[in-house]
């Protein structure tokens, strides 16, 4: 039996809502405390000691340690071959790559970095809430609160509801195409909703407004619902849930792909409600919601169009290219939640050219469904992200594309801000904006109606 780690935290925490007064200091500090007990024993399973962990470069780009932001100073890396099999044959089909290939890459994936599935999960029971017509914006829409009910019945200690709003345009006399979002819903402390994260403006009107004026929907589908963000709550939520409160395995998933798992779950749903086109679905997500959402493109098919925002390292970023956040980042107590405890290795004992993958090869793993790439600007929502090596990890994955019958970005040279590549399957864009997908919604949604049709 795995141990198990019995927390004093409040549920407010370990479902990372808003704490406020004179106790917030101390719920956080147990937070902390928790969460390093968490991968102190990670590291124990691994054998790895604290003095063997790299240090990863800092954010702020005014201290000693600053992450590199001068493209000078990158350094030479050599990726994996995307059509190369481990014995040294080359793929030369798209049978090749769907028969032999991709189960490889998969492998890897699951393995190193993002955690494997278990082979049981409880079962989701979708409720509906409460159905209103209200408005976004100035435009009338149809808007259903849900939740997810997990089954806990192995379990009944920990509870799993999953929170997620469905929104369509009021009119709408047929299935819609709709956009799923990982964000946030609404907050206990604030009745009226909750601006999506992210800085800078486009000037336009909201994303929201945006999709159903072109008569498509949206639906917000609540991550920390599913998994809290933080290592004190890996034994509960989905995860702990399944290891009914134990701690994880090195190889077992993490939130990015527990956070994917939820939006397969909320895809469930959607297949069942005669407002929305189930075939015509697309994944959104900004930075680590950016990272969940390339995550459940790869390994939920019935996604139709990805949309990932400013995903940076553990996203499409070339983890290899020293720019900007670092595996050493990654692999710390502060985020090491998102990924198996295997990713861990790479910030110690091994280094990023060891990983068997790279983040081209996931991007790759989408084919050869569309997949838009976005970023804000250097001066505005700075180089953590590495703007540079996410259009990398899009333009590295065309050889597959190609392979597959489908348009590559048409081109291996950064492009200016602002200029969109949107001519092929794979697109990408860095707007001049800050941390946010806000001002790169317009062309994504013309993007996507390539794709969608019934824009007006």
């Amino acid at each position: 039996m795995k141990n198990k780690l019995v927390l004093s935290i409040p549920v407010a925490l370990l479902l990372n809502l808003p704490v406020f007064g004179q106790f917030s200091k101390a719920y956080q500090d147990s937070i902390s405390r928790y969460t390093q007990i968490d991968y102190d024993q990670m590291l124990g399973q691994l054998r790895i000691q604290r003095s063997e962990l790299r240090p990863g470069p800092s954010g702020n780009p005014k201290d000693a340690n600053a992450a590199n932001s001068t493209e000078a100073n990158v350094n030479q890396y050599t990726l994996p071959n995307a059509l190369l099999l481990k014995n040294g044959q080359k793929v030369n089909s798209a049978k090749d790559w769907v028969e032999k290939k991709r189960p490889e890459l998969i492998d890897g994936f699951e393995r190193e970095i993002y955690g494997r599935l278990p082979r049981a999960i409880p079962a989701v029971r979708w409720n509906v809430v409460s159905v209103r017509d209200t408005m976004v914006g100035n435009q009338p829409i149809r808007e259903k609160i849900l939740k997810g009910i997990v089954d806990n019945s192995a379990y009944p200690s920990i509870r799993v509801e999953i929170n997620m709003v469905v929104a369509t345009p009021a009119k709408a006399t047929n299935a819609v195409p709709l956009v799923m979002e990982f964000g946030f819903i609404r907050s206990p402390f604030n009745p009226g909703p909750i601006k999506a994260i992210g800085l800078g403006s486009s000037g336009e009107p909201a994303w929201q407004e945006q999709l159903i004026s072109r008569g498509w929907g949206y639906a917000i589908l609540e991550p920390s619902s599913i998994q809290a963000d933080n290592g004190a709550g890996l034994t509960r939520g989905i995860i702990g849930l399944t290891n009914k409160g134990g701690y994880r395995k090195p190889d077992e998933w993490g939130g990015l792909r527990a956070w994917a798992w939820g939006a397969s779950r909320a895809l469930d749903y959607l297949a069942t409600d005669k407002d929305v086109d189930v075939k015509r679905v697309a994944i959104e997500g900004l930075s680590r919601y950016g990272k969940a959402a390339v995550v459940a493109m790869v390994f939920e098919p019935r996604f139709s169009l990805g949309f990932i925002g400013s995903s940076g390292a553990g996203g499409v970023k070339i983890l290899r290219r020293v720019f900007g956040e670092q595996i050493e980042n990654l692999t710390s107590s502060g985020e090491y939640h998102w990924f198996a405890g295997n990713f861990i290795k790479y910030g110690s004992k091994l280094k990023p050219d060891d990983m068997p993958v790279d983040a081209h090869e996931l991007v790759a793993l989408c084919a050869p469904r569309p997949v838009f790439i976005s970023s804000g600007s250097p001066q505005v929502e700075g180089q953590w992200v590495d703007a540079k090596g996410m259009f990398l990890g899009a333009a590295h994955a065309g050889p597959v594309y190609r392979l597959l019958g489908k348009k590559d970005l048409g081109t291996m040279e950064f492009p200016k801000l602002g200029t969109p590549l949107v001519e092929g399957d794979i697109a990408f864009r860095q707007h001049a904006g800050g941390h946010s997908t806000g001002p790169n919604w317009s062309t994504w949604i013309a993007w996507a109606c390539k794709y969608w049709g019934e824009c007006n």
